[in-house]
């Protein structure tokens, strides 16, 4: 009896750390980058989707519901930049979280990204992929 109750405990705490996983929707063209961070992600315990430009990056917004985006600026079709426009000005999408994390490193860029309304800006040769798993974190109260 005592077992069952072992199991039947374990299984509903299973499915509790399944259902409050986090949802992070990596945008990111560089293959071999974006296979790193899915990598270190799912290690982290987040559901993690991968798109690799900004026209897929929308669509799966609103499919995935993302808790937060991962959004890197210089990618085909449409840019960060205008996919980050896009969220923000979308009722379904507006408040997801995003974090840019991109080669751009000048205040201008910077600057565009927090009128966009951005959560964060990171430049990728200024952090490790610890740092910006600490900032997803911090971000989404964790």
């Amino acid at each position: 009896m005592q077992a069952v109750l072992f199991i039947s405990q374990t299984l509903s705490t299973i499915g509790a750390v399944m259902q409050t996983k986090k949802k992070i929707l990596l945008v990111e063209d560089d293959e071999a980058l974006a296979a790193v961070y899915k990598s270190r992600l799912e290690l982290e315990e987040f559901e993690t989707m991968e798109v690799n430009n900004g026209e897929k990056a929308l669509a799966a917004a609103i499919e995935f519901r993302p808790d937060l985006i991962l959004l890197d600026v210089m990618m085909p079709k449409i840019s960060g930049f205008d996919v980050l426009d896009i969220l923000r000005n979308t009722p379904e999408t507006a408040n997801i979280h995003v974090i840019m994390l991109t080669a751009l490193s000048q205040p201008k860029d910077k600057e565009k990204a927090q009128s966009l309304g951005v959560d964060e800006y990171l430049v990728k040769s200024q952090v490790v992929i610890g740092d910006v798993v600490e900032r997803i974190k911090h971000h989404l109260g964790m």
